[in-house]
């Protein structure tokens, strides 16, 4: 057994969790959101928690298999329950001179000095707001009650401008520590 797929999830108010046909539907608050489960992996809601346990007839299966599933189903469907409840946020810091960030709705338009300006058009789901200070980085905040969309996005927003390990320049999360490098005049001592 998953030590993580043994933990019981507690159902905050105002969320509300179905099971049916091996899907898992949830809704809050912040929005709804639904995951297939394995049919190896069983789910019981009751008394305002849902548990997740080994279904008994796929014991001849592949048992790390059946593990595996059974804490990776009880994670996503944990963050499920936070997502609709409280929400998820991310926030990226826009480090460079000459980087710029705006957004229109849900479509933000970096200007990172390439020889053209990069749009970029985000999911209806997210919420998105740059803002920009004099003698500050750029910043933007991304809000979604899907962690795995958010992270995706967050992903390929990164990967327009990695953060360099030499000057820090690039697209980084904001509190984000980098591995600096001192470059060529270190090696010459």
């Amino acid at each position: 057994m998953s030590r993580i797929g043994k933990l019981p999830i507690q159902i905050p108010a105002g969320v509300t969790v179905a099971f049916q046909d091996g899907v898992v539907s949830v809704k809050g608050p912040k929005g709804s959101l639904s995951q297939k489960i394995d049919p190896s992996i069983s789910v019981k809601i009751e008394n305002g928690s849902l548990t997740f346990e080994e279904n008994q007839e796929f014991l001849q299966d592949d048992p790390k298999q059946r593990h595996a599933f059974h804490g990776l189903y009880r994670a996503l469907v944990n963050n499920m329950v936070i997502g609709v409840s409280t929400g998820f946020k991310a926030e990226l810091e826009v480090v460079g001179v000459g980087y710029r960030v705006s957004n229109q709705g849900n479509v933000i338009t970096f200007e990172l000095l390439h020889s053209h300006s990069i749009v970029l058009v985000l999911p209806a789901e997210l919420k998105v707001e740059t803002k920009t200070e004099r003698n500050k980085n750029p910043l933007i905040t991304l809000e979604c009650c899907d962690k795995q969309l958010l992270g995706q996005v967050c992903a390929k927003i990164r990967s327009f401008r990695k953060p360099e390990p030499y000057k820090g320049k690039g697209i980084k999360f904001v509190g984000e520590v980098l591995r600096r490098k001192s470059g060529k005049s270190a090696a010459a001592k």
